[in-house]
């Protein structure tokens, strides 16, 4: 990249700008060089904690990462690296530096939600996310000039990789093989990156995951209910799809004394009630955990180089619903379009608190259990797992819900160090984009999340909000939110960016005289 490119960044990035007053602006860069100061670093790759580091950054990459010193003992200046003429300096002593995180399952809002780009890109960086993965949403062409703006730093956003949901766009039903494999090769001019399945019938979905693999793009498959029982995890595995999402899929594989799974007999897959309340029973029906067939589906799994995006947060509230609508951000950052999309209803999709009780609870607590084991055996045995939210639906915010997702892989078993690969290096290696990022290496993109707290300690720190702690004075604060973003080199003040959520969110509610209510009270 040349000076020239940095120089029409910034102009772009300026013009966003609105505040700049005597404070540092909410974007700032790129910079021919920037060197971040006396962190402690996170690396992404497993590795512990190591501080403190200098890290130089120039025109967009890793050129230098030097321990300059001991914790406790004062740097010498003349061992660190030198600041060159025009570059910049972050003082970063005391703080904490992760790679830029990946969400692998984020959907850019929706029409239905409300939700335009601009107020989930502002959440998204926030909470420390600097690449996504757009499994479908409005449609390549919105997506790919959404993907060309934010690489050309035109607009507040992270790196954007676009997939297309199979089908979306062709003039007429796709039937035939034949017909399969030209929407694959079409999708692919379009600009999109890869594509997301939902089933179809099974020579379809073989002829275009394999044209798709064929021509090198990347795949997901939401495994629906009225495909699975002829296509599960284990065909679309062997037939070259590179991740699934959620869990669809494999309970399915791993039936033992039936084909399809126990349905009630008067299940109406439109009845969204029916179709998560039948969903946390499926898991039990499953081939018991470190059986026979349990293994070799998960062995099978693992030789095929498989990912799997488990999104535990999308359906937590399935098993603890009051939690999840309390979450203490909805009241701060939740617009009344998204608020009223998650109340209880018959026509949004995952609104399915018709009669939601107890019982049901009960039976996803199970469910997650059973779920958490083979997500966690399959990490324990050498299997990928990555960090997806799928955020927008059932009560999880955009940014906020990724953050759970750390919480719910800690409770799955898996250590901090742990969750923090898998949503830097584990993910960039599932998209192919390890030699660029994932973790903090020479010669990678200057892609980082920087905080002030230790998240390996408390993931909470993580989330915008904050975690509450009491200090030596017997004082309740706050502490924690990420407080820089770096993608690409550009800094991105990550509590301003919410503190302008918080702005937009308010101005919407007084335009609409709205109040967040809970469902059921006026």
């Amino acid at each position: 990249m040349n000076n020239k490119f940095y120089l029409i960044g910034w102009v772009f990035i300026t013009s966003l700008t609105l505040c700049f007053s005597q404070q540092e602006p909410v974007v700032q860069g790129p910079f021919s060089q920037l060197i971040i100061r006396g962190v402690t670093l996170i690396n992404g790759n497993g590795a512990p904690p190591q501080g403190p580091i200098d890290i130089v950054v120039e025109n967009d990459r890793i050129v230098a990462i030097q321990v300059v010193g001991y914790p406790g003992v004062p740097i010498k200046a003349d061992k660190r690296p030198k600041l060159k003429s025009g570059g910049k300096e972050m003082d970063a002593n005391g703080m904490y530096l992760l790679p830029g995180f990946v969400d692998m399952h984020a959907h850019i809002g929706g029409e239905a939600q409300g939700a335009d780009w601009e107020y989930v890109f502002k959440l998204w960086l926030a909470h420390g996310i600097t690449t996504i993965r757009e499994p479908s949403g409005r449609g390549v062409e919105y997506a790919v000039q959404l993907k060309k703006k934010s690489a050309a730093n035109e607009i507040i956003a992270p790196r954007i990789i676009t997939y297309t949901a199979f089908g979306q766009g062709s003039k007429t039903p796709i039937n035939t093989a034949d017909q399969a494999r030209a929407w694959v090769q079409q999708n692919a001019k379009n600009g999109a990156d890869g594509i997301k399945f939902f089933g179809a019938e099974p020579n379809i979905m073989k002829a275009a995951l394999e044209e798709n693999k064929r021509l090198g793009l990347g795949s997901a498959c939401h495994h629906t209910q009225m495909s699975v029982a002829r296509w599960n995890v284990l065909h679309s595995a062997r037939a070259g799809l590179t991740t699934m999402e959620h869990w669809y899929g494999l309970p399915e594989a791993l039936l033992e004394d039936t084909t399809v799974q126990n349905y009630p007999l008067d299940y109406n897959y439109q009845n969204e009630q029916h179709r998560f309340e039948a969903a946390g029973k499926l898991w039990k029906q499953a081939a018991a955990p470190f059986s026979a067939n349990w293994n070799a589906v998960m062995n099978e799994l693992i030789d095929l180089d498989f990912t799997i995006v488990p999104t535990f947060n999308i359906y937590e509230a399935s098993r603890d619903l009051h939690r999840a609508r309390r979450a203490e951000w909805h009241e701060d950052y939740t617009l009344p379009s998204l608020w009223r999309f998650y109340q209880p209803s018959k026509v949004s999709h995952g609104s399915y608190w018709h009669y939601w009780g107890t019982e049901q609870e009960v039976a996803w607590k199970e469910n997650y259990r059973l779920w958490m084991t083979f997500i966690n055996t399959y990490k324990n045995r050498g299997g990928r797992v990555v960090v997806g939210s799928d955020s927008g639906f059932i009560f999880q915010l955009y940014g906020f819900a990724y953050i759970r997702e750390f919480e719910l892989l800690r409770e799955a078993g898996f250590h901090p160090l742990e969750i923090i690969r898998a949503a830097t290096l584990n993910a960039a290696e599932a998209l192919k984009m390890d030699k660029d990022i994932g973790s903090v290496a020479v010669g990678k993109k200057a892609d980082f999340v920087l905080l002030e707290e230790n998240p390996l300690e408390n993931l909470k720190v993580l989330y915008g909000t904050g975690a509450i702690k009491l200090t030596a004075a017997n004082e309740v604060v706050r502490v924690g939110g990420v407080k820089y973003t770096i993608r690409a080199g550009v800094i991105y003040d990550a509590k301003e960016l919410l503190r302008q959520v918080k702005t937009t969110v308010e101005a919407a509610k007084q335009k609409e005289v709205f109040r967040l209510l809970q469902p059921g009270i006026n």
